[in-house]
């Protein structure tokens, strides 16, 4: 199903995006902001009622409120973030927390500022509770429900200290091992702090994070955004914030690097506030731990506030479950073992001999390891294994299931594969380089083909999830293949046909490969981290964008008089009175202020001499092609037309 940005319905709607914001809450449509997708249906149905009825607008921006309520229950009202609220309330000169009550009419002036309209009720005020962390569902056994350790996602921007962090916690050092210091692929671990477990899971960025959670895997409790004191909130902290939000998972803050010259607290405490992450200290909801990852510092208070918020989660799952549910991390292809799957139990107990069955792979758990690289024969919820027994690498994300038998596993993923294959003959066609060019050319969409592959599932999926997600109205990624593995002849073979470039990452491409791609003219390129290879994909897009042409005035020249000169025609003697005038740049004659005619300067002269330009303050003849009216007081506008290159 096909999906439009709530800011791009509001344009195509001639609204603005609050307005339709609030049409869309009032339908209990569920949105955050006017980045979020919309589905076809729904996006058609509030065509229809807008066409119909303008009025809804006004309708959904009213809301009731009592004579006096607080800043949280108004927001609440509002739709809005308490932050948002006090900010304005801020710039009218009030401070007030978010349980602090406002009147009325100090409520009207706030609203005015998102265009809502205030209508006050007799009725008495509404309870809020404050808000606090949902726990996951219950089974209806209740009985079998066993506590289980918390999940944790850590995320945030490149450098910010989330692998550092990590090492902290699980005190191994991976940063060494890691390229540029950024973590490369999903894993999961598992720590004990007093005599209670946590689960880690250590992505590469939010990409990853977003790419299980479209895949089915939401196996995410709680995310841990890491930001640095001395560089404070960046771009992709912003996007951790946004995917932390989609996925609705509560956000504990670890405020890193506090102990560098130029950390400054207060200014990450102000730039989390304008996203709406208001510390508990400034009155807010969101915990925040100050800390220094290198040295160890505010670990053991991140980890209290990761059991507190857990334990208000109420997180429990069924440990004798008969069926074994869970969700894949990770799967790559060791040389000795086989096909490997990081997998988190999620309910039930995974045990050695187990059938189980996980997408489109099958077989018996014939070895399990946990964390540390040691043998275990059971696996409870939230725990983290590495898997060795499946057919194939399963995708990451894909749910693992116990099976009654080998035989029922294998002859669920054989249906699965079946349908997959069927699912592709009906909505793909055979890519060739006149195909795309015909697409390219009846289309209003261009496209860079990609062959992708990668090392492990788990960066693979990341990788085409982060590519993917690099989006423009004219230009977009098309990823043609992708898979595990080293670049082989096959890829670059079929990048040729399909006018594509190669990107691998953490592989390699061996000296026949790199011969057949030289004698097809295709490009491939390596990299071993990831945000160099989505800057150099934006790049590469950006030179696929038809530039944007701008006007550069370039000067004025008054005409004082007038003379003919055989062959050529009517030539205008000008002062030059501001700027200058070029020979075969564009101008505009200007009379009375009305335009009387476009064209080239064709002509330029100074005394007898032909000239390139004029300066102020200097006498020229100037003609342009295809005028001869010129008169005493116009004004001859001269400008050119330059190129601006468009980035992604």
């Amino acid at each position: 199903m096909s999906e439009i940005k709530v800011f791009q319905l509001a344009k195509n709607l001639g609204i603005t995006t609050n307005d339709l914001i609030a049409v869309l809450k009032d339908l209990d449509v569920p949105v955050t902001g006017g980045s979020d997708d919309l589905d076809s249906a729904t996006a058609d149905t509030v065509r229809e009622m807008l066409a119909q009825d303008k009025s809804l607008i006004d309708q959904a921006k009213t809301v009731e409120i009592p004579q006096s309520l607080s800043v949280r229950e108004f927001a609440e009202a509002m739709g809005l973030a308490p932050a948002d609220i006090q900010k304005r309330l801020v710039e009218m000169g009030i401070l007030a927390s978010v349980n602090q009550q406002i009147g009325s009419d100090v409520a009207a002036k706030v609203a005015e500022k998102w265009g809502y309209t205030v209508k006050v009720t007799a009725q008495k005020q509404r309870e809020v509770k404050p808000a606090k962390l949902q726990a996951k569902p219950k089974s209806k056994s209740a009985a079998k429900l066993v506590p289980r350790p918390p999940v944790i996602t850590v995320m945030g921007h490149v450098d910010h200290g989330k692998t550092t962090l990590l090492d902290a916690i699980r005190r191994t050092n991976v940063t060494q091992q890691e390229f540029g210091g950024i973590t490369q692929h999903i894993g999961a671990y598992q720590v004990d702090w007093k005599g209670k477990k946590i689960t880690f899971l250590d992505t590469p960025g939010h990409e990853a994070f977003t790419a299980m959670r479209a895949r089915g895997a939401s196996v995410t409790d709680i995310a841990v955004l890491v930001v640095a004191a001395d560089d404070s909130v960046m771009p992709q902290t912003i996007e951790a914030i946004d995917h932390a939000r989609a996925a609705e998972v509560p956000i504990i803050v670890a405020i890193n690097k506090i102990d560098k010259d130029g950390a400054n607290v207060e200014r990450t405490l102000q730039q989390l506030a304008e996203q709406n992450l208001v510390a508990e200290e400034w009155g807010g909801d969101t915990i925040t731990v100050k800390l220094s990852a290198k040295k160890g510092e505010g670990i053991d208070e991140l980890l209290e506030m990761i059991l507190l918020v857990a334990e208000m989660a109420d997180l429990h799952a069924e440990a004798s479950a008969s069926k074994v549910m869970g969700s894949v991390i990770e799967a790559k292809v060791d040389r000795g073992k086989g096909p490997v799957s990081t997998v988190l139990i999620q309910k039930g107990t995974l045990k050695i001999g187990a059938p189980v069955v996980a997408g489109e792979a099958y077989g018996k758990v014939k070895a399990m390891f946990d964390d540390k690289g040691e043998r275990i024969n059971k696996a409870g919820p939230a725990t983290p294994v590495e898997l060795v027994g499946l057919s194939s690498t399963p995708q990451a994300g894909d749910l693992l299931e116990s099976a009654k038998d080998e035989r029922s596993a294998r002859s669920i993923a054989e249906k699965r594969a079946q349908e997959s294959r069927d699912e592709r003959m009906a909505t793909t066609t055979k890519i060739t380089l006149e195909d795309l060019y015909q697409q390219i050319q009846e289309g209003t969409v261009r496209k860079l083909g990609v062959v992708l592959k990668a090392d492990v599932q788990g960066s693979e999926e990341v990788v085409r999830q982060s590519l993917v997600g690099i989006e423009h109205d004219e230009v977009r990624v098309d990823i043609i293949h992708s898979s595990v593995g080293n670049i082989n002849e096959s890829d670059v073979l079929l990048a040729s046909a399909s006018n594509a470039i190669v990107i691998g990452f953490n592989v390699k491409v061996d000296a026949q490969t790199q011969k057949v791609a030289e004698a097809n003219h295709v490009e491939v390129r390596t990299y071993n981290v990831i945000y160099e290879l989505t800057k150099e994909v934006r790049a590469a897009l950006s030179g696929l964008l038809e530039p944007t042409i701008e006007e550069e005035k370039l000067g004025e020249a008054e005409v004082r008089a007038t003379f003919r000169i055989p062959g050529v025609g009517v030539i205008a003697g000008c002062m030059v009175t501001s700027g200058r005038v070029v020979r075969n740049e564009l101008v505009r004659i200007w009379r009375d202020g009305k335009l009387v005619h476009e064209g080239k300067l064709d002509t330029l002269k100074h005394l007898k001499d032909e000239a390139r330009e004029m300066a102020q303050g200097f006498e020229c003849g100037i003609h342009s092609s295809g005028f001869q009216d010129y008169q005493e007081g116009d004004i001859i506008e001269c400008y050119t037309l330059k190129k601006i290159a468009r980035a992604v």
